[in-house]
């Protein structure tokens, strides 16, 4: 996706449309084998300095949507920590190229969200790194469809969904919000399911309706601190975690009334505008990325 000026563009076909291959992934899934490959504006993101000498700190950062953030980020000025997992350490050294090439500071941290105790020493390593905390993405997440029903939850699977997307995102929270001045924010990754919940992605789409609640819970609890909690809510995004996690991706994202998956690339914008001065009044929101879904 690309924000330099130009013609208007026709966005049901601006990226691939389904039917795509069918194609299956072990989790958590890897960038190189995606056919078609997603887009994280290496080519088309252009910064114009809306984030400048801002520190950032991306979870889930080496692949999909979270690596298109940092790459965003980067080229609006920004340096950026990211994790991942330690079994991603060859997506993470990608990203931490793009952010490098963007002439920022990447520090690529492996962290598992789910220990509270790595929680603690990534905040502790983007202070020491950074000094300070400006923009907090709490981007990672985890899913994984069960289309026989709820019997097929496993009580494991359902533990490391909620600490994945709940648990992790309020120890970085908590323990960042003392090293967030006045003028920072938080931006949570909710999502479409927390809405309109599809029922093989019960146990996840419970998660990202309380993302939600948390969100605008949060917002008005830190705002006379002078830092905003605002949440983006994709709709389907083609990255690793659909191959790695949904039984059919050869027509995933045609539902969205576009007919079509979204790239990464364009989740980036929305994340980059909650972090920018011109977002300076807006507290408590779910911005929508759905690709024409319609939610309350």
């Amino acid at each position: 996706m690309s924000n330099a000026a130009g013609p208007p563009q026709d966005p049901t076909n601006l990226h691939p449309q389904p039917e795509f291959p069918q194609q299956d992934q072990p989790h958590p899934g890897w960038t190189g084998p995606m056919d078609p490959p997603p887009d994280h504006g290496e080519d088309s993101y252009r910064g114009s300095e809306r984030l400048p000498d801002r520190k950032a700190v991306v979870t889930g950062g080496d692949s999909g949507i979270g690596r298109a953030v940092a790459l965003a980020y980067a080229r609006e000025g920004a340096d950026v920590l990211f994790t991942h997992l330690p079994e991603e350490e060859d997506e993470a050294r990608e990203t931490s190229r793009l952010v490098e090439g963007a002439g920022r500071r990447a520090v690529a941290v492996p962290c598992d969200i789910r220990d509270e105790k790595q929680c603690r020493s990534l905040v502790e390593k983007a202070v020491s790194e950074f000094g300070r905390i400006d923009v907090l993405v709490n981007n990672a997440g985890y899913q994984m469809g069960q289309p026989q029903g709820i019997s097929a939850i496993s009580t494991e699977q359902f533990d490391r969904v909620v600490h994945t997307n709940l648990y992790g995102m309020f120890w970085l929270c908590k323990m960042s919000l003392p090293h967030i001045p006045a003028g920072g924010c938080i931006i949570n990754t909710t999502s479409v399911q927390a809405y309109k919940p599809s029922p093989h992605l019960l146990d996840y789409a419970m998660t990202k309706g309380a993302i939600v609640t948390f969100t605008q819970g949060l917002a008005q609890m830190v705002a006379s601190d002078g830092v905003r909690v605002n949440a983006v809510a994709p709709g389907p995004v083609w990255t690793p975690l659909i191959p790695a996690t949904l039984e059919d991706t050869a027509k995933f994202g045609k539902q969205s009334p576009l007919g079509r998956p979204a790239q990464p690339a364009e989740m980036a914008p929305a994340y980059v505008f909650l972090a920018s001065a011109q977002a300076g009044f807006i507290t408590g929101e779910i911005m929508n990325a759905t690709g024409g879904t319609p939610l309350p």
